[in-house]
């Protein structure tokens, strides 16, 4: 395979491929003038560096990377379909990329390694081009089984180990990135020592956990009426450099997911659906599900509207963020 296009969030999974295409090309051609980098900046060079022969060795490697060749075009207004075939001054860049790799395949398959590297793309002709003469992989987050098998693979190289439940537990903290995971995992790995085993308690005492996973915990706190715990929560937080605003953003959407399951169960609507989580985040449903039943519908409405209203008198000045939140957890925790 000589053209790729990757793309998606787990970018752990991606980097691992694009070495894998690295070492297969040869590390010591890396080097030289047969590796050609591409991006936003100098994308319009693409072709003219295509078109130009390797030099010493019969292929060259092209990284382009980011280069908005895959963003949603806006149509200009009035062009006709009919004088875009005709003229290919008319052709947009991403036309002329598709149209060059297609009708030159053979060539750019013998001569040239060349990989597209994007966070989100969109399905214009260029994607559908590289899907017919290349391939095209999107790396998305991995589930939870994937995530705990691998965790206790990484675990087995080094002798340690690590059981599901709390290989799940490390997923909940520190969240589906795998990158994420294998820095937190390598810290655990490396204060058990060869024939240790890993416990969630190490887990609570080394890893730094999500602001997701930190709103689980301070809203537990504030579902029992503990007000202490759900302020010392709030505090760490504020404490580790969190900016109250994402603070708050976290809380509001983390109130509202609680508030949807109350919806979705009294109309007998799927949760998971409901909630509008992502493949990977199924495994949260439960954890959701076991905390909405803390409060009280309308208990719920009430916190998220409060919410919304310190957030409109935070921007007009009338009130400070970090006051206006601990106001509102002790309103809650006074009833």
């Amino acid at each position: 395979m000589a053209v790729y296009l990757m793309y998606g969030e787990e970018t752990y999974l991606l980097e691992t491929k694009l070495k894998k295409i690295k070492k297969d090309f040869g590390e010591n051609l890396l080097q030289g003038i047969n590796y050609i980098q591409i991006d936003e900046i100098n994308v319009e060079e693409l072709i003219s560096n295509i078109e130009t022969p390797a030099f010493g060795f019969p292929k060259k490697l092209i990284i382009a990377k980011n280069t908005g060749l895959f963003k949603k075009e806006k149509k200009a207004a009035g062009k006709s379909k009919a004088k875009k075939q005709d003229s290919s001054e008319d052709l947009t860049l991403v036309e002329k990329v598709a149209n060059y790799l297609e009708k030159n395949k053979q060539e750019v398959n013998d001569t040239i390694e060349l990989v597209f590297i994007e966070q989100e793309v969109e399905k214009n002709v260029l994607y559908q081009v590289i899907e017919k003469i290349g391939e095209v992989k999107e790396f998305t987050f991995l589930k939870l089984p994937e995530l705990i098998s691998n965790l206790k693979k990484i675990c087995a190289l080094y002798n340690v180990t690590i059981n599901d439940e709390t290989a799940k537990y490390l997923v909940e903290c520190s969240g589906t990135n795998m990158q994420d995971l294998i820095n937190e995992i390598r810290k655990l790995i490396e204060y058990k020592g060869s024939g240790g085993s890993i416990s969630k308690q190490d887990i609570d005492k080394l890893c730094t956990k999500q602001i997701q996973e930190v709103i689980f915990d301070l809203t537990d706190n504030l579902g029992k009426k503990d007000i202490k715990s759900a302020l010392n929560v709030l505090n760490g937080l504020i404490l580790n450099k969190e900016p109250v605003q994402k603070i708050l953003i976290t809380l509001y959407n983390h109130f509202k997911k609680l508030y949807i399951i109350k919806i979705a169960e009294e109309y007998g609507e799927n949760v998971a659906e409901a909630m509008n989580l992502k493949p990977n985040q199924m495994f949260l449903v439960t954890k959701y599900k076991n905390q909405a039943k803390y409060f009280e519908k309308q208990e719920l409405r009430k916190i998220i509207d409060e919410l919304i209203n310190l957030d409109a008198n935070y921007k007009v000045g009338k009130i400070d963020l970090e006051v206006g939140l601990e106001a509102i957890l002790c309103k809650y925790c006074s009833k």
